[in-house]
């Protein structure tokens, strides 16, 4: 997760949701939705978890034999993530996704989208967006899942739709593939949507 302001409660604190357990989107083991697409897709090349948490998708894209690297804002999670035995040969790094060190630009084949999208208030989806076309080399791809249906919308987290998706990411990315999964964590069931989306050689601006 990132540190990012809710408009109605103020900044939220990730590092201290860590420390008083207070992480109701830690479930103790990988995405389904990506256990799911791992079992018919292979992942190769370099790939950037952000808002990894205690690293359950890293963790996995590492045993499929990825290079995966692991950026959370909070310092609490990443120390959680390291202090769990590798898989093999996956990385986690304290960043600020919408703030990348020049070094991660263009490094990676992949990023893998889970849980960081929802996390940030709208208003900086589009600077989401743009940090994630400059972490991807070019012909690289962006697998996401996003929550389409959310209880709480004022958020974090934050919902979306299928019509905003459409329209945030089109300038930076096209859609190569999208669908439902058919597996979810337990009350998340029909409320995903997964996309495999392409990065675009120039965004506009």
């Amino acid at each position: 997760m990132s540190e990012q302001n809710d408009p109605s409660n103020g900044p939220v604190d990730w590092d201290d949701r860590y420390r008083i357990g207070d992480m109701p989107w830690e479930k103790g083991y990988p995405a389904p939705p990506l256990d799911e697409y791992l079992a018919s897709h292979k992942v190769e090349g370099r790939v950037l978890v952000p808002g990894c948490g205690l690293g359950h998708d890293v963790r996995l894209l590492a045993g499929q034999g990825a290079s995966p690297t692991g950026l959370d804002i909070a310092p609490i999670a990443i120390e959680r993530a390291r202090s769990i035995p590798a898989v093999s040969c996956e990385i986690y790094r304290v960043e600020d996704f919408l703030n990348l060190p020049g070094e991660l630009c263009g490094a990676f084949d992949m990023i893998f989208e889970h849980t960081l999208f929802c996390a940030i208030p709208p208003i900086q989806r589009d600077a989401y967006i743009r940090a994630a076309h400059n972490a991807i080399r070019e012909g690289g791809s962006l697998l996401a899942i996003f929550f389409l249906e959310i209880e709480d919308p004022e958020g974090p987290p934050f919902p979306s739709t299928h019509a905003e998706i459409d329209e945030l990411f089109h300038p930076c990315f096209d859609t190569v593939a999208c669908w439902s999964p058919r597996s979810a964590y337990p009350g998340r069931e029909n409320c995903e949507e997964m996309r495999i989306m392409r990065k675009k050689q120039s965004i506009p601006g």
